[in-house]
């Protein structure tokens, strides 16, 4: 079942208004998720804020337009609808507080617990994130199986023709020892998180390091691959940056007109990038993760090696592409479809090519890996990738499998 697609829903024409009421859309979402919180509830407006005695204590519900480090020091800008001020977290601030402030991304929405200074000072006490609360998954009630992957990246001359050929036979039940086979047999759901192929002109210098230099040329090897999978198994593709859909999220799905050999080789379930479905009950939000490299290059102790930490912050933050203008193009649509409204049983993106399990207040977080091997750019960021290893997830149990298919069996 889709629950989310945003595909029939596009209408950016890229205006100053639909700016203005992205953002808008954006405030307003995450404050109704922020509300819902015991600790924000007392929050005001920015403007009532102000108008308070100095040194009282106060509550806003802000997104922040600005951040800077000055000797110890973090300055915060913030507004909401009517308001701006700003926020100063003091060195004398207890190591927590100080630690979360450094987390805090641009454009992100939070609460800010604070003491009221002079004129339109904040100082801050604590912030609280959106977050999700804790819950418990639904499982399906029979053992079924999804094969969680991404990032295939057919026509590089680095796509892993012989691991991905083995994961087929493996979904047919011709690879691997006889639980393998046995866990085969279950799987019901192939998901694949975009990238199905390299594109074409991505990246400088590309060319070269292409086998099928022909982007139609490109889909028709995936279609041949795919057109293997077995027919009982239903496949759900989304586009990744490399896929020919346009760049700035969100994605519709991938055109007919570019890959109608995928369409036609079986049946398919072509959805933008992020769509939200569920499976036997299971709901899963996919999406390809590009915002990742922002989320990587903002925040401290996070790296390329550790998605699945970055795609918890996405969870605490309640949105997939919190920073704006850096490498991820998001687009001015007047709804914000990057939000996370629901909370998912499963979250699965891909697009740093390190594949990585982990859950999160009950959700199950999957990264999972690619179908590629490491590339010039990835050797110069010193970028391991893991691929060839795909997560298989128990739909009864929500716990991943991670199996090797870099090996013969």
């Amino acid at each position: 079942k889709v629950i989310e697609d945003p595909t029939d829903k596009i209408s950016s024409t890229g205006t100053i208004t639909e700016y203005l009421e992205y953002f808008q859309d954006r405030f307003k979402k995450l404050r109704r998720l922020l509300r819902q919180r015991i600790d924000v509830k007392d929050a005001v407006s920015i403007a009532e804020a102000l108008k308070a005695s100095a040194n009282s204590k106060v509550k806003v519900i802000a997104i922040i337009t600005e951040k800077r480090e000055i000797k110890g020091k973090i300055i915060l800008k913030i507004e909401d609808l009517e308001a701006n001020a700003t926020v100063l977290v003091s060195p004398s601030t207890n190591q927590e507080v100080m630690e979360k402030a450094r987390t805090l991304l641009l454009d992100q929405v939070i609460c800010v617990s604070a003491f009221k200074g002079r004129d339109n000072l904040l100082i801050a006490e604590d912030f609280v994130w959106p977050d999700i609360p804790q819950k418990t998954p639904q499982k399906a009630q029979l053992p079924v199986y999804a094969a969680l992957i991404s990032d295939l990246h057919v026509g590089s001359k680095t796509f892993m023709h012989e691991a991905f050929n083995r994961f087929l036979l493996w979904l047919n039940g011709k690879f691997g020892n006889e639980t393998l086979r046995n866990m085969a047999g279950h799987v019901k759901y192939v998901v694949i998180a975009g990238d199905l192929v390299d594109g074409i002109g991505i990246y400088p210098g590309q060319r070269k390091e292409l086998s099928i230099k022909d982007i139609y040329k490109q889909y028709q090897a995936v279609a041949t691959l795919l057109e293997q999978i077995p027919d009982y198994i239903e496949l759900i593709i989304i586009p990744g940056n490399h896929d020919v859909s346009r760049k700035a999220l969100p994605q519709p799905a991938i055109p007919r007109d570019y890959a109608e050999p995928i369409y036609e080789a079986r049946k398919i379930r072509s959805l933008g990038n992020p769509s939200t479905i569920t499976m036997h009950g299971v709901e899963l939000l996919t999406y390809h993760g590009r915002s990742l490299d922002d989320i990587v290059a903002s925040v401290p102790n996070l790296s390329f090696h550790t998605p699945e930490k970055a795609m918890k912050l996405l969870l605490q933050c309640r949105h997939l592409a919190p920073i704006y203008g850096e490498r991820t193009p998001i687009a001015s649509e007047t709804r914000d479809f990057m939000t996370i409204e629901r909370v998912p049983d499963i979250f699965h993106a891909g697009h740093v090519h390190v594949e990585k399990c982990d859950t999160y207040r009950g959700v199950l977080v999957v990264n999972s890996g690619a179908w590629q091997t490491q590339t010039k750019y990835q050797e110069k960021m010193r970028l391991t990738p893991t691929p060839g290893v795909a997560p298989i997830v128990n739909l009864q149990t929500v716990r991943a499998t991670s199996i090797d298919f870099t090996t013969p069996a």
